[in-house]
């Protein structure tokens, strides 16, 4: 690594940013394979049904129509999970949820299609639905009665339950601690469904040739993991599926999984290998998409009168919907948030993933995480209200310290938990005097960067450029920019002189793919390794044309130097000579169990009107420990983006049901912040010296600035108010039927 230029900390141009906003990026829709056709699918209008038959002549004789296939048409055993291998390609005798694929039908063009499936006659025989997980967890209505011999599961299930997965994290005794509680507080929060609202709809093109391989093109953020879980249910080699690199727009955790790319296989196949092209609409996206899961959350929270934590208890169930094959873990690891950054020797959470007659849903920015926070620092709010102590004090008190073990026993080096929160108490103007109405709330949380395997090669060329070969699709959070940086850092050049290429699934045997913040810790740390290894094989060519001693050669910016001579040349001329670029491979990979974390502290501030209960959030102050910053403008874009979002759970956003029936299907329903809704927003980051992951001391900053905000609003509401929202989103429907009550 050389000292100059200082390229790492800067902020670069996205190297994708031109494309994307002149429109020459190529996205999932944009692609045309020759002779390709258009599939659509015609999907349940029940949460529970029977199938008992289904007439689709109509739709075959209709011109323009190549093929229609119902789940009779699809083997039995064809099903696909991330992890737990639950999802059917189609529809198999029963629909266990509205909007769930029947039939499919592959035509000329879209319109033709389209026709087509209103063509398809189904016969239905509704039956009994469970909609609600609790209920669902009584196993009255079981909604995979096979389930048990479902691949992928957790544990060995020997009858059929709708307690998917059962997950526990504990630490001490908790009833014991709570023995010793001078006061014990309860509470229960719940936490809607909620759509990672991307700009493109799913969509997939699919072409299957002769001998059963398939190339694919795809939006998908994890094209070697997708091909893994459909490889096996349609009976061909993982090598066997190339994914293409298309343009991602938008992911926030919704676009990891499969989703259509089986059916795509299957259809393409019954058209005698002819590409098929799949594209939702965003009725579609609402209605079956994997949202962010519905969550129930019951806190209990034994303290002593000094405001000492003995005990903390959690038990979280979370709707899965119909199938849990959209969850690459099968639970939802950020659920562990719910233990808290707190000091207590008796900690436990409980989590239960619980099929219902739902959407399935899947992950969504820091999957389990918002839901956890919540719940958890609304509730730390409520203890301290039960023990008449400031929230920030009851916080500072029992937030652990550097090298202490958190509620479920982990222990992060560096930790500034309490920093954060200071510096957020300062820079909010939290302790100033306020108006009649105005409300202040606090909240604290903490990510680490996430584990997998990240892959990168990098290539010096005889013009004197480096060019990056990346497997990662990435999805629109600025990985290429920062892998970018890492080079022109290592090697003293400029930004510009590093180019980037993302290759198809043939060229490296295994990624693990953007997401779980996972990609500057990880893929910087691979594309450093990548470089070294580059240099090491220019040095052997320096040893062998020039007679130069590897041990005494160091790159700077465009020339090869040694350093006992400070004898000079461009490193350019030696790869010119024998007319091949030096290649150099690196590979990371790491557990989900991190020693560093990042925290996240926020202090929002509300205007509220006690009469009608409207609230209009004015402030959000937002103060993170992340580590080192490649790229300030991409960090900047992270904060502000996932504040966003956690404005939106907390105040506006869900996937309004009723009895497994949707009606937020448009835009017009469902709704997002916009730009009125955007408050004064003040970002602080911690100068952190050094103590994080890879050569470049990196924490994470993809997922935590989205969990706290919405409990921030909860608290800020209450102080404003004087009541208690405890079901997002916090409306204002629901402050006034709280201050009706109250």
């Amino acid at each position: 690594m050389t000292t100059a230029p200082r390229v790492v900390g800067a902020p670069i141009p996205r190297i994708d940013g031109r494309d994307k906003v002149t429109g020459a990026a190529n996205y999932g829709a944009d692609v045309e394979v020759p002779g390709t056709l258009w599939a659509k699918t015609l999907r349940s209008p029940f949460p529970h049904a029977r199938i008992r038959g289904i007439d689709t002549s109509a739709a075959l004789a209709l011109p323009g129509v190549h093929a229609v296939l119902t789940g009779d048409d699809i083997p039995a055993n064809m099903r696909w999970g991330r992890r737990i291998v639950d999802v059917p390609v189609l529809a198999q005798s029963e629909v266990r949820f509205v909007g769930e694929q029947v039939a499919a039908v592959v035509a000329d063009d879209e319109e033709i299609a389209q026709r087509a499936l209103e063509l398809i006659d189904v016969d239905y025989e509704e039956l009994p639905a469970v909609t609600d997980p609790e209920e669902a967890m009584k196993n009255e209505i079981l909604v995979n009665p096979d389930m048990h011999g479902f691949k992928g599961l957790l544990y060995e299930v020997n009858e059929p339950t709708n307690v998917v997965v059962h997950f526990e994290w504990s630490n001490g005794d908790v009833e014991a601690g709570m023995k010793e509680a001078d006061l014990v507080v309860e509470n229960t929060y719940t936490t809607p469904s909620q759509h990672q609202v991307y700009m493109e709809a799913h969509n997939a093109t699919v072409r299957v040739n002769a001998d059963g391989s398939a190339e694919v093109w795809t939006p998908g953020k994890a094209p070697y993991a997708v091909r893994g879980q459909i490889s096996g249910p349609l009976g061909v080699e993982p090598e066997s599926i190339v994914f293409h690199p298309v343009t991602i727009g938008g992911d926030f955790g919704g676009k990891g999984s499969p989703m259509n790319v089986a059916l795509g296989y299957v259809l393409s196949k019954a058209v005698g290998g002819r590409p098929v092209r799949m594209v939702f609409d965003y009725a579609e996206e609402f209605l079956a998409a994997n949202p962010r899961h519905y969550s129930k959350l019951r806190m209990r929270t034994g303290v002593k009168k000094d405001g000492s934590i003995t005990a903390h208890d959690v038990a979280i169930v979370f709707d899965s919907g119909a199938y849990a094959g959209f969850k690459p873990a099968g639970h939802l690891g950020g659920a562990k948030a719910a233990g808290g950054p707190y000091r207590t020797e008796n900690a436990r959470v409980v989590e239960d993933m619980v099929y219902t007659h739902n959407t399935p849903c899947g992950h969504m920015r820091g999957p389990g995480e918002p839901q956890a926070v919540f719940a958890l620092e609304s509730h730390i709010d409520e203890v301290a209200k039960a023990l008449d102590m400031d929230p920030v004090q009851f916080r500072l008190m029992n937030l652990v310290e550097d090298g202490e073990p958190t509620a479920l026993g982990d222990v992060f080096v560096e930790n500034r938990a309490a920093e954060a929160l200071e510096v957020a108490v300062e820079a909010s103007g939290y302790n100033a005097p306020k108006a009649s109405g105005v409300g202040r709330g606090v909240s604290v949380g903490e990510r680490p960067p996430g584990g997998g395997r990240i892959n990168s090669q990098v290539s010096m060329e005889a013009d004197g450029s480096v060019l990056i070969t990346t497997p990662l699709f990435e999805q629109g959070a600025g990985a290429y920019t920062v892998l970018q940086q890492v080079v022109a850092e290592d090697l003293g050049l400029p930004a510009d002189a590093v180019r980037m290429v993302v290759a198809d699934t043939g060229l490296f045997d295994m990624d693990q793919g953007v997401g779980g913040s996972r990609v500057t810790n990880l893929g910087t740390v691979a594309t450093h390794d990548a470089v070294g290894q580059a240099q090491g094989e220019l040095f052997k060519l320096a040893a062998e044309l020039q007679n130069w001693p590897e041990e005494k050669l160091v790159v700077q910016g465009q020339m090869l130097v040694r350093t006992d001579t400070g004898e000079s040349q461009p490193w350019s001329n030696l790869i010119a000579r024998v007319g091949t670029p030096v290649v150099g491979r690196g590979v990371a990979s790491g557990g989900y169990e991190n020693p560093v974390t990042g925290y996240c502290a926020q202090i929002a501030e509300v205007d509220g009107d006690a009469e009608t209960g409207q609230i209009r959030l004015t402030k959000l102050t937002t103060v993170h420990d992340t580590g080192t910053i490649i790229n300030p403008i991409g960090h900047q874009g992270q904060i502000n983006g996932g504040a966003m979002m956690g404005i939106g759970f907390g105040l506006q956003e869900e996937l309004v049901r009723e009895d497994g029936f949707i009606s937020t299907l448009s835009f017009a329903d469902y709704k997002i912040p916009n730009i009125a809704d955007i408050p004064e927003l003040t970002t602080v980051v911690l100068d952190t010296p050094g103590k994080g992951v890879g050569p470049y001391n990196i924490k994470a900053i993809g997922e935590s600035p989205n969990a706290p905000t919405a409990a921030a609003i909860a608290n800020a509401i209450a102080d404003a108010c004087g009541v208690r929202v405890r079901d997002l989103p916090a409306t204002a429907e629901k402050v006034y039927e709280a201050l009706q009550n109250a």
